[in-house]
């Protein structure tokens, strides 16, 4: 830091998804001057609860986005055309965990007789708008670029994004629409901790937009359809992922939290899920 001792050893931490950047994968460089703040932060280490500092809101100096990646790729790749020329076709299969998928060229292109029809595409190559895609993706339409292998011996996708050059994001995919900024109070009903995705209860009393309260409504009616006549009757619950939580939220049964909704293709949903404090 160039303000000496205002934290220990005049170094801190910050983590990727702090980084203010239109990139597809958040870094730094070396040496490079940028601006940021400071949050005194909660987590877990083991079984103990720790807090930390570190830094929040990176950005260049003067508050500008931290887009350094197109110019290093620059450096560093070899393309099929040039670095922004853009190729149609679809997405094979890209499973979330194996860190990797296929994607089929569309016919078309005059392409070099040793670029095959498939090619591979490793998950740092998906553009996601900055959050991690958790979601097996299949014969999903995109456009993209094409890169030699440092080996010169394959090839593979780059910058792979929707048609149009939006992020392949959870939002885009499932075609989710927000229903208004206004903030309500709930509480974490259950949680997959592996999966990262849970259920909110909201509190009683508050005025759901009626767009989401008939989705809510639906979803309930449905559950009860299928229920066993004398188990618990189903209860009107929100969906929401780890990547709509807020960073130093850990999501826990019982744990009151804030949100806005949304409506998408699975029902009604909760984002930016805070909290109460």
């Amino acid at each position: 830091m160039d303000q000496k001792g205002v934290v220990p050893g005049d170094k801190v931490f910050v983590h990727w998804n702090n980084i203010q950047t239109d990139d597809r994968f958040p870094r730094l460089q070396q040496g490079m001057q940028v601006e940021f703040g400071l949050v005194i932060s909660q987590g877990w280490r083991g079984w103990s609860k720790v807090r930390s500092l570190k830094a929040k809101t990176v950005t260049l100096p003067g508050g500008g986005m931290v887009n350094i990646q197109a110019s290093m790729d620059a450096e560093n790749m070899t393309f099929i055309g040039a670095q922004n020329f853009r190729y149609t076709g679809t997405v094979k299969f890209f499973d979330p965990f194996r860190g990797f998928g296929w994607v089929i060229i569309d016919d078309g292109y005059a392409l070099e007789e040793s670029v095959p029809k498939e090619i591979k595409v490793e998950a740092w190559e998906l553009n996601t708008g900055g959050k991690r895609l958790r979601m097996r993706i299949d014969k999903l339409a995109i456009e993209f670029g094409i890169v030699k292998s440092k080996k010169g011996d394959s090839y593979m996708a780059y910058n792979v994004t929707l048609p149009g050059g939006a992020p392949i994001t959870h939002e885009a995919m499932e075609h989710r629409k927000e229903e208004g900024g206004q903030r309500y109070t709930g509480t974490v009903q259950w949680w997959q901790r592996w999966q990262s995705w849970g259920h909110i209860v909201p509190d009683v009393g508050q005025a759901l937009p009626p767009t989401v309260q008939a989705a809510l409504d639906a979803a309930v009616a449905q559950a009860a359809a299928k229920a066993k006549p004398d188990g618990k009757p189903p209860e009107k619950l929100l969906y929401f992922r780890k990547v709509d939580c807020q960073w130093n939220l850990r999501p826990e049964v019982g744990k009151k939290v804030t949100f806005t909704v949304y409506l998408d293709d699975k029902g009604a949903g909760a984002k930016d899920v805070m909290p109460v404090e």
